[in-house]
């Protein structure tokens, strides 16, 4: 490993067992040393945290819409228009803005999905609070009093740390852990830490680690003079840099350096692509939310060896390989990294040369998980990242996965429609109707049929006619093999001297 790659700043380590603290540079001069950095993420390193399961408290946040006050209806808001603009900026900061046809996580709902996130991360839940306010406490997001019982609640059961289902500011989370005493986690910083854990690639390193600085950058705080750096010799005396500042300056250089290498990844990727697209095979993409089966989807249709786990984002590396088609075409079909309610966007910019194939495929294969109450507002949230992405406008196949986990009476009531198919991967049902609409929407490659007349001694055409297409009849007479076959444009290419006009 090359000397710059090894040097990887401790703020890349696994969030959940060491950004959550305090953020302070002062800990982190001390675990570096004076100008060192730490050593490169590695999955071994993880495999340590994940025997060490950490006790977690679980805090959900609820927001009650409030109603309008009659003075404000009858036009006498006594609050003035400058406070009343703050007061509803601040509001929907902290509430996430949809827009009104798309459906909502409740509290309960988003809370069961951070009970999951938690797990894959490899907490132990120990217990869990759900608050519920009209708008959200700028110092400590929940108000002082509730920080207080949570801090009580959490020491009773000996937790680790305390996980909220919210988005917490680097002020906000140094309040609430002065009062708690323990390591305080956002949402976005546990989804990190998960990503963190599963990547395994080159690439996947390299766009985490970009993430975690990236997130971690605004939360340095410094303890004012006591962290200054004071320099020796005559006319160096005084306060000197802070260490706040080298510690910035550090990240500001790693983050350059991951950018590099990062943009070196996707000039490999564009040579990739362009060899593929030199071939004439579509590009599927396999998308959906995390958990809805993709990678058994995956495995099912290419007979592949991706790691199939119920924990969310089990798999984040992408992985391609070649489908046959009933029509004896070949697909390249692309396994990409689950969405997630409230995807960091951070996640999404350091992931967007990989999830860069979802805007360049032919066909979205859209994958739901049939058998969850959550379906549809987990496909509002796959459309929002495909918006992201400028991917929503592409060719769509709507595949219902996990049929076999509804009831007969469900399951017999599904009917299939021009873009929506309903399968179960585990269980291979509905795979066939699925590789026949793919093959349907797919535009590359026409598939002909035509007339063609073969000397028996061109063994060599033969065996690819009867590789790559489908032959309907076959008459020997005189040397020559008449067939009547239906083969792809680029099969066909190839037969010109032997088509019967």
């Amino acid at each position: 490993m090359r000397r710059s790659d090894s040097k990887r700043s401790n703020v890349t380590r696994s969030l959940l067992s060491h950004a959550g603290q305090s953020g302070h540079p002062g800990d982190l001069q001390q675990r570096e040393g004076s100008n060192s950095l730490a050593k490169p993420y590695s999955a071994k390193s993880s495999s340590v945290h994940d025997r060490q399961h950490e006790r977690a408290f679980l805090v959900g946040l609820d927001y009650r819409r409030r109603r309008a006050s009659t003075n404000v209806k009858a036009g006498k808001d006594p609050v003035t228009s400058v406070a009343r603009a703050a007061r509803d900026s601040a509001v929907k900061g902290a509430a996430i803005s949809r827009p009104p046809n798309i459906p909502e996580f409740s509290a309960e709902e988003s809370l069961d999905e951070l009970r999951a996130l938690a797990g894959s991360a490899g907490a132990e839940i120990v217990g869990e609070f759900l608050q519920r306010r009209d708008r959200p406490d700028p110092a400590t997001l929940i108000g002082r009093g509730k920080v207080a019982e949570i801090a009580g609640a959490a020491a009773s059961v000996s937790a680790d740390l305390i996980l909220f289902d919210h988005d917490l500011s680097p002020s906000q989370q140094r309040n609430i852990e002065k009062v708690v005493g323990t390591r305080v986690i956002d949402r976005t910083q546990l989804i990190l830490d998960i990503f963190a854990r599963h990547a395994r690639t080159r690439e996947g390193q390299l766009q985490v680690e970009l993430a975690q600085l990236q997130y971690m950058l605004p939360r340095l705080a410094g303890r004012g003079i006591e962290m200054s750096q004071l320099g020796g010799g005559i006319g160096t005396r005084g306060p000197g840099e802070t260490q706040l500042e080298t510690d910035r300056r550090k990240i500001y250089r790693r983050v350059r350096h991951v950018k590099e290498e990062l943009e070196n990844v996707r000039r490999i990727r564009t040579q990739q692509r362009q060899r593929r697209e030199s071939v004439p095979m579509a590009l599927v993409a396999l998308v959906g939310y995390t958990n809805a089966g993709k990678s058994t989807l995956f495995n099912a249709l290419t007979k592949a060896a991706v790691l199939e786990s119920p924990k969310m984002f089990a798999t984040l590396d992408p992985t391609i390989r070649s489908v046959e088609l009933p029509s004896r075409r070949k697909i390249l079909l692309s396994d990409t990294v689950g969405f997630i309610r409230n995807l960091p966007h951070t996640l999404v910019s350091a992931f967007r040369a990989t999830l860069e194939e979802v805007q360049r495929t032919a066909l979205v294969v859209q994958v739901s998980d049939a058998s969850s109450p959550l379906s549809a507002e987990q496909d509002a949230q796959v459309e929002l990242v495909l918006k992201e992405l400028e991917a929503e406008k592409k060719p769509r196949i709507r595949v219902m996965n996990k049929i076999d986990l509804l009831l007969p009476a469900q399951r017999d009531s599904l009917r299939d429609d021009a873009v929506t198919i309903h399968i179960s991967a585990a269980q291979g049902i509905g795979l066939g109707s699925l590789l026949e609409k793919i093959d349907e929407m797919i535009s590359e490659d026409q598939v002909s049929r035509v007339r063609l007349r073969v000397p028996q001694k061109e063994g060599k055409a033969l065996a690819l006619l009867q590789a790559q297409a489908r032959v309907y009849s076959r008459t020997y007479k005189d040397g020559l093999v008449d067939l009547e076959v239906e083969a792809p444009a680029s099969v066909l290419r190839k037969m010109k001297a032997f088509l019967v006009r």
